[in-house]
């Protein structure tokens, strides 16, 4: 498998994993805050860095039905959020590729 890089980010504002700090996000790739996980709040992102991808599944969301992918830190392997791979509805198809991360979840990191 070889050795595994992180990518470091800058900016003002970075999210971390709450476990062990790795980058995850930066504030400029939030979409919105106006969202629920299983732990409360979470964030919608464009782009997320240093995570480890699982295997597609459907689950019926508040939203509708979704295909979406658990994200993992790559560094701890603490559960973060999840990806949306496909949404059934036309109303929610601008989620489709986009990242969920909790707000539990994470830690500003400076």
């Amino acid at each position: 498998m070889g050795m595994s890089y992180r990518r470091y980010l800058q900016g003002e504002r970075i999210y971390g994993c709450s476990t062990c700090k790795t980058h995850l996000a930066t504030i400029h790739s939030m979409i919105s805050r106006a969202f629920n996980g299983q732990h409360g709040r979470a964030y919608l992102f464009d782009g997320v860095v240093n995570i480890v991808e699982g295997e597609p599944n459907d689950r019926p969301m508040t939203t509708g039905n979704h295909t979406v992918r658990d994200i993992y830190c790559c560094k701890c392997g603490a559960t973060l959020g999840w990806k949306y791979d496909k949404a059934y509805e036309q109303s929610q198809k601008y989620k489709e590729g986009k990242f969920i991360l909790e707000r539990n979840l994470l830690v500003d990191v400076q």
